[in-house]
């Protein structure tokens, strides 16, 4: 067997392990017409609905062509509707917690990378005033549109003040 068909089927099986069936227990609906029972995972059941933020279509992308090098990081990031779409089952199944992280992600996508890692790294104990975490909010607000990220921000100056975390300058 030679070693690309044996990490093909790794990758295979990791695949359907991961998208095995949910417990069938009822779930209502999601908002948008999604149905936690007949649309999850979307990646097998609803593939139609699932792009790259390239536009690439899920079968588009194989182990070939990244080995090729056909297929991009960019071509397998997730996109903030897969998140959107991915919040709304978890809300058809009473998993709120999560669907509102899903949400954040959604929002975050828009961030660049060495941004997020900034702000990621502002928001460690001692490493912001309040002012400074303040304005990292409002540039995600107004910026990147990331309103529910923002105030969770918001939300994180207020109780590092509360708890003596802020930056004392």
């Amino acid at each position: 067997m030679s070693q690309q068909k044996m990490v093909e089927d790794i990758v295979r099986e990791v695949l359907r392990t991961m998208y095995q069936e949910p417990k069938k227990t009822a779930p209502a609906p999601a908002a948008a017409g999604l149905d936690p029972v007949r649309d999850y995972p979307l990646s097998s059941k609803r593939p139609e609905l699932v792009k790259t933020p390239t536009g690439r279509k899920l079968n588009e992308i194989t182990l070939e062509k990244v080995l090729n090098g056909q297929v991009t990081a960019e071509d397998v990031r997730i996109t903030p509707e897969t998140l959107r779409m991915q919040a709304e089952i978890a809300d058809g199944v009473g998993r709120n917690q999560f669907a509102a992280n899903l949400r954040r992600a959604a929002e975050l996508t828009a961030i660049p990378d060495d941004r997020l890692l900034e702000i990621y790294n502002a928001l460690r104990p001692n490493r912001s005033t309040k002012p400074e975490l303040i304005a990292i909010a409002e540039e995600m607000e107004t910026k990147y549109n990331a309103r529910i990220s923002a105030a969770l921000v918001r939300e994180a100056a207020d109780v590092y003040e509360r708890r003596g975390r802020l930056r004392q300058d």
